[in-house]
């Protein structure tokens, strides 16, 4: 049994979920969210809260339960507070600044990196290396946070480059401290 599958999903004041078909309709105050029952998973809504069942035993139908009722309450979090993704941007002479509702990223190229916002997110910027990403939809959020993070990744010597708020980036020690530590013997 899937722990996560057969809890029920309690709908918030301003969030309502409509069924058509094999697809959960969400409607909140920011946007609204379709969310596909996966094969093996029957859907139900009724007094402000949506359940799933299992009916397939296949493991995969069982994979599917859990998975639906995840994506499903992600979609219920998002309509109701939005999700956030903050990255930081280090080096001398990066800068990220925002032109309309997309980005202009100034990244050691010989040309500024420009990024178009897909529909449903939006950008701030603080201090000009402070960039936050919101949205209603978790898997988009997350997906231009990586997008934007490819670009210049953070590299082990100085930290150069874009890194996740609560990202570590492991540093590495330069050519004369290895150096001075190996000739020691």
């Amino acid at each position: 049994m899937s722990k996560i599958g057969k809890q029920p999903i309690k709908l918030p004041e301003g969030v309502t979920a409509v069924l058509d078909g094999d697809i959960v309709r969400f409607k909140g105050a920011k946007a609204e969210m379709d969310v596909k029952v996966l094969a093996g998973v029957k859907a139900a809504v009724a007094d402000g809260t949506v359940t799933f069942e299992l009916v397939g035993t296949s493991k995969q139908a069982k994979s599917n339960w859990g998975t639906t009722r995840a994506i499903a309450q992600n979609a219920v979090s998002g309509l109701k507070e939005g999700f956030e993704k903050t990255l930081i941007l280090e080096g001398v002479g990066y800068r990220v600044t925002k032109e309309g509702e997309n980005l202009s990223l100034a990244l050691g190229f010989s040309h500024p990196v420009k990024y178009a916002a897909p529909q449903g997110i939006t950008f701030e910027v603080e201090k000009n290396s402070i960039l936050k990403i919101k949205g209603t939809d978790r898997q988009k959020v997350g997906q231009v946070a990586a997008e934007i993070r490819a670009m210049k990744k953070p590299e082990p010597y100085k930290g150069k480059g874009f890194h996740y708020s609560d990202e570590v980036v492991r540093r590495k020690s330069g050519k004369k401290a290895a150096a001075a530590t190996g000739s020691a013997s």
